[in-house]
């Protein structure tokens, strides 16, 4: 059974207009044309279809749909990486929602989150008053001296303030979960942060990373941040942080 352009529009829920453009760029292209010039779909179309919106719905640009179609040796192997990224965004919704809804509680009792948690984007002032204690503290203590915000660094700081913020909302909840520190999410994770750090500049590895681990423990200034937030979590990272470098040598 062959179907108009305005019946798979409807069908999919997007524009006729998406699908002449998603035609022009060599996306999708019609079953057949006919005499009169209207495009036709069949179900092998459709098909095809509903892989671009999993896409779509991933954030790809159509270039990098186009790329991951054709690299996909068949529907099956396009449905399951489809199915991976998809999970693997659910969980980091999840822990989005549940930052969230910490946050909200945290205010209706009317607590204030400390500032090193906070993942709201903020200014090169802001930025300043939020590392400020910080900054005294590790210059007082071990003489070290954070450098001064710069404001072209200000959207790097607060991509990595929100991420760091999701990474230890997934410790969160695998603690109180009772996960084991080297199960495969929370190695998974630790992965995905690390890469993430050297994507933003630092140069890390997973055995210095432990090594840091093992600092925010051994300092009491770090140490409470952890524990503020979650009783044993600094201990839970040190512990999944060395089980990672370990396997990672």
């Amino acid at each position: 059974m062959l179907y108009t352009v305005k019946e798979v529009a409807e069908l999919a829920g997007v524009t006729i207009k998406t699908l002449h453009h998603y035609h022009k760029k060599g996306l999708l292209q019609p079953s057949k044309i006919t005499n009169s010039g209207y495009r036709l779909y069949g179900r092998t179309e459709l098909e095809r279809l509903q892989q671009i919106l999993f896409y779509r719905e991933l954030d790809f640009s159509l270039n990098d749909i186009k790329k991951a179609l054709e690299d996909e040796p068949s529907r099956l192997a396009c449905l399951s990486k489809q199915q991976e990224l998809l999970i693997a965004r659910k969980q980091r919704l999840d822990c989005l929602l549940n930052t969230i809804n910490e946050s909200v509680v945290l205010s209706r009792k009317g607590a204030v989150m400390d500032k090193s948690s906070m993942f709201q984007g903020l200014n090169k002032e802001e930025w300043k008053d939020a590392l400020s204690e910080q900054r005294q503290y590790l210059e007082d203590k071990y003489g070290y001296n954070i450098p001064e915000v710069e404001e072209d660094q200000v959207y790097s700081m607060n991509e990595q303030a929100m991420e760091a913020q999701q990474f230890i909302g997934c410790l969160k909840d695998a603690l109180n979960s009772g996960r084991k520190a080297n199960d495969v999410s929370i190695q998974e994770l630790l992965k995905n942060h690390i890469a993430f750090l050297n994507s933003h500049g630092h140069n890390i590895d997973a055995k210095s990373f432990a090594s840091q681990t093992r600092f925010f423990i051994d300092d009491d200034f770090h140490r409470s941040i952890f524990e503020n937030q979650q009783i044993g979590l600094s201990y839970y990272l040190c512990i999944a942080a060395d089980m990672y470098a370990a396997s990672n040598q």
